[in-house]
């Protein structure tokens, strides 16, 4: 791959929702970004034993996530790192502020967002589509992260890539339907696949690509409206 450069980048502390813009990250071999799909919310009918803040890495059907429950998406969710601060608003109003280093904060959480689907339909091709209480799991001193496989890995995208498709579907496509980690710009629209093999450097940090990522859901949902119109 020719040199390119960093346009944005992206964590999602709790993964399935909002996406975060961050302006530096720092890479840790094997592990990824820190902070990045530190959280999740589980499925309770997902496990057999009591619920528990720390859980091994599961796959995402064991998670709900917008592209199995799309409603997700009309939530704006904030999690601020220093504070231990959530903050859920849609269309600007504020519907929950709580911390997650409590038990009882926890709660919180997993009652608002098991009550925000009570109603919710999922996508035909959901891995759990069915109504379940929903538990936070996960923790942000960095000993949890729930990416869609194992082991931990990172995801990149071209900026040219998303314009070539943006061209063909007539309309901007919004970057937050592929939930990249990295956007690079000044590469060939597709390039970013023909790099599978290779290693290069994002600052100090030495990147291998190791594969493409299948397709999913999530790209033909709304960011902002929770609807599926791609």
């Amino acid at each position: 791959m020719k040199e390119a450069q960093v346009k944005q980048l992206f964590s999602y502390p709790i993964k399935g929702l909002t996406p975060h813009p961050i302006h530096q990250v720092e890479l840790e071999c094997d592990y990824g970004i820190r902070g990045d799909r530190a959280f999740a919310l589980m499925f309770l009918d997902s496990s057999d034993t009591p619920p528990q803040t720390i859980v091994p890495w599961m796959s995402k059907g064991n998670f709900a996530v917008q592209n199995d429950w799309p409603k997700l998406a009309k939530l704006e969710c904030f999690y601020d790192a220093q504070s231990d601060c959530l903050t859920v608003r849609h269309q600007g109003v504020n519907l929950l502020n709580s911390a997650t280093e409590t038990q009882a904060e926890r709660d919180r959480i997993s009652a608002f967002f098991t009550g925000f689907l009570a109603d919710a339909e999922p996508t035909p091709e959901a891995r759990h589509p069915q109504h379940s209480p929903l538990h936070l799991v996960g923790s942000q001193s960095g000993e949890t992260r729930y990416p869609d496989r194992a082991p931990v890995h990172i995801s990149l995208m071209s900026q040219a890539t998303l314009d070539e498709l943006s061209e063909a579907c007539g309309t901007l496509v919004d970057v937050r339907r592929f939930r990249p980690n990295i956007l690079l710009e000044g590469i060939a629209p597709w390039e970013e696949f023909q790099g599978v093999g290779e290693e290069f450097y994002l600052g100090q940090s030495k990147i291998v690509i190791t594969a493409r990522i299948g397709r999913c859901a999530n790209i033909e949902v709304d960011p902002d409206s929770g609807d599926r119109n791609l």
